[in-house]
């Protein structure tokens, strides 16, 4: 009877630990593959909600967040076609506006007279930024932003910027460029015989500027 019993919980042990063992090879695989469906699952989410809160946040900027967009490839123009007097005249009104000088209303008309008397158009603009910071300083009333005409007794002076311009492009063409002074240095020569280079040096740099 004894060896009976003993015979009897041993099976029950053994198949005891039979159901433990094959439990643990079943539930245990099934338990991780759980979590890592689980664990793919919630990252897919979040890459998912990630996405939609980005799109969000383009259609509806939020404070302190910056949304930046292409910038158009064709902009809006107010003529097809711009004439090389009119680029010019832009360049001078520019350089000269940039300096506060009065002289920047009348840079249409400095182009104008530039071509009528086969100057380059910067030249005079340049000539009156060395002699008075462009019209900024002149005496008073004389409307002479060149230094033309300077002599012992005082300097020549102009009724108007209008015959100043025209005055001044017409005495370089007919009195400078046409006897031969066609460089900024040659014109300095008798423009202003006792600079030392200095002159020609500061028209040089601003007609660059102008470009």
């Amino acid at each position: 009877m004894v060896s009976d019993s003993f015979t009897r919980e041993e099976n029950i042990g053994f198949w005891k630990n039979l159901i433990l063992v094959t439990a643990f090879f079943v539930v245990t695989p099934l338990t991780l593959g759980i979590s890592l469906y689980s664990l793919f699952s919630f990252k897919s989410n979040t890459a998912a909600r990630e996405v939609f809160d980005t799109a969000n946040l383009i259609v509806s900027p939020q404070s302190g967040i910056k949304v930046y967009a292409s910038l158009p490839t064709v902009f809006p123009t107010v003529s097809e076609q711009i004439s090389s007097s009119d680029a010019r005249s832009e360049i001078l009104r520019q350089y000269m506006e940039n300096y506060g000088s009065p002289l920047a209303l009348y840079s249409g008309l400095i182009v104008q007279t530039a071509d009528k008397y086969s100057l380059d158009f910067r030249l005079i603009t340049a000539i009156a930024q060395q002699e008075s910071n462009i019209c900024k300083i002149i005496p008073p009333g004389s409307y002479n932003c060149w230094g033309w005409g300077i002599h012992s007794n005082g300097s020549l002076g102009f009724k108007s910027f209008d015959e100043g311009i025209e005055e001044v492009s017409r005495g370089l063409r007919t009195d400078y460029l046409n006897k031969g002074y066609t460089t900024v240095n040659e014109i300095m020569g008798k423009y202003t015989p006792l600079s030392n280079g200095s002159w020609a040096d500061g028209v040089n740099e601003f007609m660059s500027e102008m470009e």
